[in-house]
Parts: C-alpha cells; structure tokens; sequence
C-alpha cells in the first residue's frame, strides 16, 4: 500500500531534516485527535527540526480512535498537516512521534509499562472538558462519574486518563523513579489545576501516601492553546491527498494561525518549544481567560445561534453582519470588560484578529462541532463575565442571547422542525426536561437550576432569569438571526 511513508511527496510538501532515530518517547500524549495532530505534535516537529534534540511522543487513544491508530502506525507514525490561509496553504510533514498504542491493542497493562519508562518526562493531555470526570460546579473529581466508580473499584486496571496517570505515578514511585509532568492542553480554566484536583482527589480516594507523594512531586503547569482545528472531513481528506500526492487518512487541516503559553513549570525537564514560538511564562491565567472567554465564548455563541440560523460554518456565519458584529461586541463589550491582562495586551486588536479568522472561507469548522459539549463549556466560557457583569450591574445581553441560543439547541429541534443531533454528557437531562416543559418560558428556569452548569447563585438573580427568558422566547418566535438582529 502506498503511504506517504514511502511514497514520493509532492514537492510542495515541507519535509523535516531531523533525524528521527535519535528520539525517545520522553511524552507520552493520552488523546491523538485532530487538536494535537495540529498543535502539539506540529509544535515539537518544529522544535526538533530547530534543536535536533529526542524529544519523540507516544500517542495512545485510551478511547476510541483505534482506526487512526492503526493508519498511524500504516505510514511509519507520520503525518501531514495543511495549513489554510486565506489565500495560500501550506503542508507540511509531521514527523516528531515515534510510537502509538491503544490499550484495545496491547492492553492496559502495556500503556501503564509505557507510561512508568524512565525516560517519559511529560504527560499531555488532549482528551476534552469531560475526560477530567470533574464536577463542572465545583471543579473537583466527580465520584459519582460511571469511569470513577470503575476506576475506584480496581485501580490497577484503569480506563480513565485520571486512573492511568494515578497508577502510573504509583509505579514510577514502587521504581524509585522521578515522577513525570502533567500536563494538559485541553480548553479548560486553569486546566492544570482542574487535572492536578482530579488527580490528587482520586489519588486520596486509592491511597492516601501516594495522594502526598504526588502532592509533593509533582507538576501540573496550565496552558493555553490556539489554533482552529475543524474535525477531518471526507472532503478535507480529498484536499489533503490532492496537496500531498497521497493519501493521507491521519491528515488534518487548520487555520495558519496558532499560539501556545505554557506556565514553566516542568518537575523532570521539558523540550525547549519556545524555539517554535511557544510562550513560557510564570502565569497563564490571564492569556487563558482571555482565550476562553473572547475566542472560546463568541465562538459557542455562534456555533449556537449559527446551527440554528442555518449555517453550517462558522466562516459563513460572517457573511451576516448582524452575527459578525454581535461577536465583536460580546468580545469586546461582554468579555474584555472582565479582564485582567498583563500591560500592553491589546484587546482590541486581538478581537479583530478573531473575527479575521472566523471569517477564513478556506476552514469549514462546522458549527455543530463547536456546539458540542456544552455543559462542559458554558461554564467557563460565559459563567465568570456573567458574574462580573451581574455584581458590577453593566450589559450583559449578549452572554444571555448566547445561553439562550445554546438552550434552544439542546431541545433537540430546530427551526424547521429537525431533529438535532445533540451530543452532550447531559443529553438525557436535557430530553427529561423538555419532555416536562416543550419549548414554553418555564424551560428556562429548570434549565438554569441544573447546578452543575449553572451553580446555586445564578437562578437566584431575577434579572438574570428574565434576561434569558426573553431571548429564548424572541429565539422562538422570531428565530435565532431575528434575535441575534435585535442586538
């Protein structure tokens, strides 16, 4: 079979000049999707091209996935990404992983042997808000979680990332063995500090030396990733073979855009990614807040009000000036308002840039991708500016338009009357709701009472309930572009 491992590319393609059989898999990354195709592993190919250091990362899909796995494995662990401008694409040939595993391969017990080799410095994590089996309310790990409670009840057989890790730091610490890294990359507020509460409450629940042990030794630095990455499509795959010369089922595109600060924070070394434009600094927080409330935010206010005003892309949701100028807005009038970002950030031309690449027609990031996952993303991505907002008594209509938006699409209906295909872990509350309801005004306070999205605080704010009440009955009646219209 040909494969771009050992058929000739196009001339067009950028090839690395390193040489791979100096690397180690000194990162072991739970999560080989198409974020961390693009982003992460991209990142460390640059890094070694310019360093010439062994830096390799073992992949391993802990669900799922075992398809890409084994296409992975077809072409010699490489890959290629295309990176889409405007105007020009550029593709380039990921070469910087050097083995893959699945534990529906090799079993659990060789993922865990992977993960507790002495030269394995760093676990990443790209495995989504709900791969953390944290309380979205408190931030904490959620025991009642189905995974946890299997994960509890035979913790050296685990199948939660937060289960491998915890037995994995358990078998490095009986070796005698420097602990490594966590570290996660996944769209998550202080998503170190989300990992480090999960790692550390279900290291207590197993036992309590170890919990200390990994209190004491280990690192969990936050970061925060950029880059729009749609899901592969078979027309994306199309492109890529044509730009390649070859087919390429691992190939992923994205925007030309990306960016990566990561708190410098590493317990056993870390590569030098900065030489790729990576960002160390002493804090996160601030660049994370502003990701996840200006780009993170606006964009689940359009993947919302967009499906149901009937677009398909993000991109084509720019077309309508009323959608382009409400995303500036909520950026610029809902989000930046309740920053607090290091001198010399500019906001402003920072939300110009992200309107400048929703608007790329070459990057089809479909509005139901982003709309996934919702009660895992609202939170973050709208809960702390409302808050600010709400004590502060300034405008928050656009946060509400955008709850209200996402309301309306968890009916499961749409605005000509077809079914949605909704993926959420709260999917089933969400039809036992609207079974009791349908679509009247109550439905939003029972909504706005589930307490894991929503806290106990917010349904208390009377204004805040009538707020959004009346955007989603205007959704309703009028329809998701009459009301992002009337903003």
């Amino acid at each position: 079979m040909d494969t771009i491992s050992n058929t000739p590319l196009n001339t067009n393609v950028i090839r690395p000049t390193f040489d791979r059989s100096r690397l180690k898999s000194r990162i072991v990354h739970l999560g080989f999707g198409a974020f961390h195709r693009a982003h992460q592993a991209l990142f460390t190919n640059e890094m070694l091209e310019k360093t010439g250091s062994d830096w390799g990362i073992c992949e391993i899909n802990l669900f799922g996935g075992e398809d890409l796995i084994t296409q992975l494995r077809a072409q010699d662990h490489m890959y290629t990404v295309a990176e889409k401008g405007a105007k020009a694409t550029d593709v380039k040939l990921i070469a910087s992983v050097t083995e893959s595993l699945h534990p529906s391969f090799e079993g659990k017990r060789a993922v865990l042997e992977k993960m507790s080799e002495e030269q394995v410095a760093i676990v990443s994590m790209t495995i989504t808000e709900k791969g953390y089996c944290a309380d979205p309310a408190t931030g904490r790990l959620d025991k009642n979680n189905a995974l946890v409670k299997a994960d509890l009840d035979n913790p050296r057989e685990p199948s939660s990332a937060i289960g491998y890790i915890v037995e994995a730091l358990r078998i490095r610490r009986e070796l005698g063995l420097k602990p490594f890294t966590v570290m996660s990359c996944d769209n998550v507020q202080e998503n170190g500090h989300v990992a480090r509460a999960a790692v550390l409450d279900f290291a207590n629940l197993v036992d309590q030396e170890l919990a200390g042990w990994i209190e004491a030794n280990v690192t969990f630095p936050c970061t925060m990733v950029d880059r729009i990455v749609p899901a592969a499509t078979p027309e994306t795959l199309a492109e890529i073979t044509e730009l390649v010369g070859v087919a390429d089922p691992c190939g992923i595109a994205c925007e030309p855009f990306r960016q990566w600060v990561i708190e410098d924070n590493f317990v056993n070394g870390r590569p030098e990614w900065d030489v790729a434009g990576a960002e160390f600094v002493a804090d996160v927080v601030p660049f994370e807040e502003m990701k996840l409330r200006m780009l993170n935010g606006s964009h689940s206010f359009l993947a919302y009000l967009g499906y149901l005003g009937g677009y398909k892309h993000i991109s084509d949701t720019m077309t309508n000036d009323s959608y382009r100028k409400a995303a500036f807005d909520m950026m610029m009038q809902a989000q930046a308002t309740t920053l607090t970002m290091p001198e010399g950030t500019e906001l402003e031309a920072y939300a110009k840039l992200l309107i400048e690449r929703f608007t790329n027609p070459s990057l089809k990031h479909q509005t139901w991708q982003i709309a996934m996952d919702g009660s895992q993303k609202i939170p973050q991505r709208m809960g702390g500016s409302l808050r600010h907002h709400l004590a502060a008594g300034t405008e928050y209509k656009w946060l509400a338009m955008g709850i209200a938006g996402w309301m309306t699409y968890i009916s499961g209906v749409d605005e000509e009357n077809k079914t949605i295909d909704v993926r959420d872990p709260m999917v089933e509350q969400f039809r036992e709701i609207y079974q009791q309801y349908g679509k009247e005004p109550a439905v939003v306070k029972a909504i706005l009472g589930i307490e894991a999205i929503f806290g106990t605080d917010l349904i208390q704010n009377e204004g805040f309930v009538e707020a959004v009440t009346k955007a989603y009955q205007l959704i309703i009646s009028k329809g998701a572009r009459a009301a992002v219209a009337s903003l």
